[in-house]
């Protein structure tokens, strides 16, 4: 897709499933890309933050990187020391 107009096109011929799916990524990117942001303005690793955490570092890595999703539990882990918190909107 090379323009904006394209790009809207195409999302509007999106299937409904095609739709939640890419919703559903837009909203782990957004999670994933707040504790980037968070971890790298407190100045800690991946390393430090997966000791901390007690995972392993290459998880922390494979999920900022979006190679894999987290359990619900693995990402409020990773949340935790990083002073972040998931809030449920109804809509």
């Amino acid at each position: 897709m090379r323009t904006w107009e394209a790009y809207k096109k195409h999302v509007r011929s999106m299937s409904p499933e095609d739709k939640k799916d890419m919703e559903q990524i837009e909203e782990l990117t957004a999670i994933v890309a707040a504790m980037i942001r968070k971890r790298t303005e407190m100045g800690i690793s991946q390393r430090k933050l997966a000791e901390i955490c007690s995972v392993p570092q290459s998880s922390v890595a494979r999920i900022e990187a979006m190679k894999t999703t987290p359990k619900s539990d693995t990402l409020l882990k990773l949340m935790q020391p990083l002073g972040l918190k998931l809030k449920v909107a109804v809509y």
